[in-house]
């Protein structure tokens, strides 16, 4: 690639990160934006759910929409519009403003992961994928998990409002390196497949309700939840099959019929499971079980983002062109599961690097599975269908980190209660032990103050036991992608586009 290509590079992984930080970053904003505007737990979701079922839903028409209006016209809007929303974030004045400017960050930017790595294919020539695939990495994989870190440090030192107001600066340096980079491109006028379009939107959006509403609501247990489960699962029958054989479906189909990129699909669905799933409650096991403040909270996500870019920028330079990339694809999900677990060990003395070490394996992990599993995906794609191919790939690498975050939630609040059942039962069978632990404090099981204690206990015990369960989940979870790995067509490098380009 040439050194005249570097701008386009480095305003592609603004882009990306811009689009990925935001998932993250916003969560640990949350308890200050809730206290500012006064609102519930269920009004609170839907500042994160809002954002998250909006680009979800529109990120499998980035095809659609470039053929429609050119990859440059696309990326510059979706940019502007990304940035134009953030900062109505940050001035929004009622939960109302929030949740609907949220809406427009999320449409704006579904479309900055499918273009910014199907801009960086054409880029790099095939040969040279998995050193494209590791600057893209950092933007996709690295930025959301440094987003809590930063987070913290807006909203202690500055305001809940500077979680969008710092998307301001790097849309604007990412605009001011693309432009004149991108060649204009030829467009046509497209039939829209309004019926279609229906489905897919009822079916992705309904999902994502389901699985972001569902902890909330009690799951089943709510209509709503019912309603938008069967609503998902109809339109998403309906979809497939009315769309499965039709040219000009709005999705086009055809491509998951390639074994690597239907395979590479499964293994990224699961890996958001693993990867986001413990992500997410890492904070919340951190601050709400271990009391770390917020600062030092964000600070542990540090070594984990250092060793992601790190193995990235490695596996993309130097492994790949030594190793077969379906080993890598199983050593990083190998390690991604084995971090996860070492977690599922600690206990509730557990200190900052108990915590920071598994992640180091995790991060590791990350950077072997991302790189060579991205470019195994689109080896056979040609690059006429690299930005529709884009698209599927991000919304269900986006799905798979939804149903992490739901899962792995749920995990945690269910298996809470089953064992502060368990704990229960053995604490009265057991009166002798339980009046040898309170005897060191001055206190008896029958006194006030001892049942208290032993309430308090209990509650920590059932939620660490529970927190370990998630953890261990989420380590099962990327390690049971490891078959779909093995499926993957064996590589071949510098090979032409063949199966995807019919």
């Amino acid at each position: 690639m040439s050194a005249a290509r570097w701008p386009i590079v480095l305003a592609v992984v603004l882009t990306a990160i811009l689009e990925v930080m935001d998932m993250t970053i916003v969560n640990v904003a949350l308890p200050h934006i809730k206290a500012a505007f006064g609102l519930t737990s269920d009004q609170t979701v839907w500042i994160v759910t809002s954002y998250i079922v909006a680009s979800v839903a529109v990120m499998p028409l980035t095809g659609f929409f470039v053929r429609r209006v050119g990859r440059r016209r696309l990326i510059t809007s979706a940019i502007l519009g990304f940035a134009g929303f953030s900062m109505l974030c940050g001035l929004s004045w009622s939960v109302g403003t929030l949740v609907l400017f949220r809406i427009g960050q999320g449409l704006c930017g579904a479309f900055l992961i499918p273009l910014s790595q199907s801009i960086l294919f054409d880029a790099f020539p095939r040969e040279k994928r998995g050193q494209a695939m590791a600057f893209f990495g950092l933007g996709v994989v690295v930025a959301p998990v440094f987003g809590p870190t930063l987070g913290a440090l807006l909203t202690e030192y500055f305001s809940w409002r500077a979680v969008f107001y710092v998307n301001l600066p790097l849309a604007a340096f990412a605009l001011m390196l693309i432009a004149g980079e991108l060649e204009a491109e030829e467009t046509r006028s497209l039939p829209v497949d309004w019926a279609g379009l229906a489905l897919m939107l009822t079916a992705i959006g309904c999902l994502q309700m389901t699985l972001d509403l569902g902890e909330t609501h009690d799951w089943f247990g709510s209509k709503l939840i019912q309603v938008t489960a069967l609503s998902s699962a109809v339109a998403g029958v309906f979809f497939v099959a009315r769309g499965w054989r039709k040219r000009d479906n709005i999705v086009d189909f055809s491509l998951l019929r390639d074994r690597s990129f239907a395979a590479a699909n499964v293994a990224i669905l699961g890996f958001g499971v693993s990867m986001f799933g413990a992500i997410a409650i890492l904070p919340l096991f951190v601050q709400g079980l271990l009391d770390y403040p917020v600062l030092d909270a964000g600070y542990l996500f540090i070594p984990r983002g250092l060793a992601a870019g790190v193995s990235m920028v490695v596996t993309g330079a130097v492994l790949l062109k030594r190793i077969d990339a379906r080993l890598l694809v199983v050593a990083g999900l190998g390690l991604t599961g084995l971090g996860n677990v070492l977690l599922s060990g600690l206990n509730l003395d557990a200190g900052f690097w108990d915590l920071g070490l598994p992640g180091v394996v995790t991060g590791f992990g990350m950077g072997l599975f991302f790189v060579p599993m991205s470019t195994l995906a689109f080896q056979n794609i040609s690059s006429a269908r690299q930005d529709e191919a884009s698209g599927i790939y991000g919304v269900t690498r986006s799905i798979g980190s939804s149903i992490g975050v739901a899962i792995l939630g749920w995990q945690v609040s269910e298996r809470s209660q089953v064992h502060w059942a368990l704990l229960g039962e053995e604490l009265t069978a057991t009166r002798q032990a339980v009046s040898q632990y309170l005897a060191p404090l001055g206190l008896t099981p029958t006194s006030p103050e001892g049942a208290a204690w032993l309430a308090q206990t209990l509650r920590a015990q059932s939620a660490m036991l529970a927190y370990q369960d998630a953890f261990l989940l989420a380590g099962l979870a990327a390690f049971a992608m490891i078959p779909a790995a093995l499926v993957l067509q064996k590589p071949r490098p510098g090979a032409p586009a063949e199966t995807a380009a019919a």
